[in-house]
């Protein structure tokens, strides 16, 4: 199983990755059923999750019903105890959408919930995330998960990012961090796939993130928080919800994201 979804993870492109995946867990999540672990997205439980990285595999990653990965879990819970993201009006913007959300933000009846990607088959809205067709300060939160170590123009990024979020507003940029680099990490000359992948951790990313995540996001008229919310979590329950690894928390499981001043 971890070889099959190793060689998935690399060589299909992503738009089509998630659907195959979607597809395939009707039948693999047959063979999981059990107790022991739970997704707090979906509500399902299982003996276990499947196993999920490009690279290097994690044991117990991916909730075969949703697709929700380690970080989802952990966020959603963020969501649900530290924020009215459930019940106050919004407008909200996810960015490069994860499947195991999309359907329970739907649902929502307080959030007016556009999506948005470059390529992605469940995109309300196809954009650059460094050129966005909107005006300034037109969302509440803007979720952008996982996206940052991709693009090209980082600082654009952020300023489009930042020029759309109303005052008062919160965007959610949680991204890979090696925690042991004390640096950010990246050789815009380095463009072989390959290569990227033996620097960057994947063939599509473009840096690594390092102990300055922060600073990095950092900007004018905002303010950059650093949650340690997964360190409020019983270790269980850490445990039960598969959200890190309960004696190795560090800023990895950190929820990183900022507030327009």
């Amino acid at each position: 199983m971890k070889k099959l979804i190793r060689f998935f993870l690399r060589n299909i492109p992503r738009k089509y990755l998630q659907m195959i995946v979607f597809f395939a867990m009707k039948i693999v999540k047959i063979f999981y059923l059990g107790n022991r672990v739970k997704c707090p997205i979906c509500n399902k439980h299982y003996r276990k999750f499947l196993p999920y990285g490009y690279v290097i595999s994690r044991e117990n990653a991916l909730c075969p019903n949703c697709l929700s990965l380690e970080r989802h879990r952990l966020l959603w819970l963020f969501l649900k105890e530290k924020t009215d993201f459930f019940t106050k009006k919004r407008k909200f913007l996810h960015i490069a959408p994860e499947l195991c959300f999309i359907k329970y933000f739907r649902k929502l009846e307080n959030l007016e919930y556009t999506t948005a990607d470059l390529e992605s088959p469940w995109a309300d809205v196809y954009l650059n995330v460094e050129n966005m067709p909107f005006s300034d300060e037109s969302f509440d939160i803007i979720m952008a998960n996982h996206i940052l170590e991709h693009v090209e123009n980082l600082d654009m990024a952020l300023k489009e990012i930042y020029r759309i979020l109303k005052k008062d507003g919160m965007a959610i940029l949680i991204s890979p961090i090696n925690s042991s680099r004390e640096k950010t990490y990246e050789d815009k000359t380095i463009t072989d796939p390959l290569e990227r992948e033996k620097h960057f951790g994947q063939k599509d990313h473009l840096r690594v993130f390092g102990q300055d995540y922060a600073k990095i996001l950092q900007r004018d008229g905002v303010e950059i928080f650093e949650d340690k919310f997964i360190e409020t979590i019983k270790k269980e329950d850490i445990i039960r919800y598969s959200l890190a690894d309960a004696d190795n928390l560090n800023m990895e499981t950190y929820i990183y994201g900022a507030r327009k001043l």
